[in-house]
């Protein structure tokens, strides 16, 4: 890990695994105890997740308008290019902003043959698969958020005919600059199309997975603290 800088006097991987590690062995010391003072922080965390299946749905609408679109032009001989690479972004931001809140509702295929055992088994069982699937999970946002910073960095652009407006650039990279440059880049940005930059639609890849991440280690120290596992399965009547 040594591409892992330091960041507040401790390394990266620190911040990302060794703490949220301890934290979870403090859930488990304190148990109940904990209940009160997280509930807060849950309720706020079921939000965050509801509004990420909303933003999938909404990202899933836009394929379906793009798609209509995209026939409505071939009827009537109208040139309409690029809409096949958003379709593509939309899908992948469908696809990212729904992990996490498939995974509170119970979505994602779990393999419960063997937690069917015992008690004691399958709560064990359930930490050890929660916590591996954190530690996974964790990793994958790291490496997903340093392909957003290498894409900018390379000015990496679509291969394919999709062009956005130069202002939309701007304005999604100005958390990157300083406040006090925000105002020169609003001025200087115009509404010229430009090709668009990958890290913008790799920006839907790296939210996605920071807040599965979030939701795995949620539900790990949700389990620890309460005795239950929040994830629970779809039934299909």
């Amino acid at each position: 890990m040594s591409d892992w800088p330091p960041v507040m006097g401790l390394p990266l991987w620190a911040w990302l695994f060794v703490l949220p590690s301890l934290f979870g062995i403090i859930c488990l010391i304190a148990g109940s105890r904990l209940e009160k003072t997280l509930k807060p922080f849950w309720r706020f965390l079921d939000i965050l997740y509801l509004a990420s299946g909303v933003i999938s749905a909404c990202f899933m609408v836009g394929i379906l308008l793009l798609i209509v679109a995209q026939m409505i032009a071939r009827w009537t001989s109208f040139a309409l290019p690029g809409t096949t690479e958003f379709a593509g972004y939309a899908m992948a931001a469908t696809s990212f902003f729904a992990l996490c809140h498939a995974l509170t509702r119970g979505a994602h295929i779990r393999v419960s043959i063997i937690l069917n055992a015992s008690q004691f088994l399958k709560r064990w069982l359930d930490v050890f698969a929660v916590f591996g699937a954190a530690i996974i999970a964790t990793y994958f946002a790291r490496y997903a958020i340093k392909a957003n910073i290498f894409s900018e960095m390379l000015n990496d652009r679509t291969q394919g005919q999709d062009q956005i407006p130069e202002w939309i650039v701007t304005l999604l990279s100005l958390p990157s600059r300083g406040v006090s440059e925000w105002g020169d880049a609003i001025a200087n940005s115009s509404s010229k199309l430009v090709y668009t930059p990958i890290w913008i639609p790799q920006l839907t890849m790296s939210i996605g997975t920071v807040l599965l991440a979030i939701a795995l280690w949620d539900s790990l120290y949700r389990m620890l603290v309460t005795g239950v596992n929040p994830i629970k399965p779809e039934t299909v009547e």
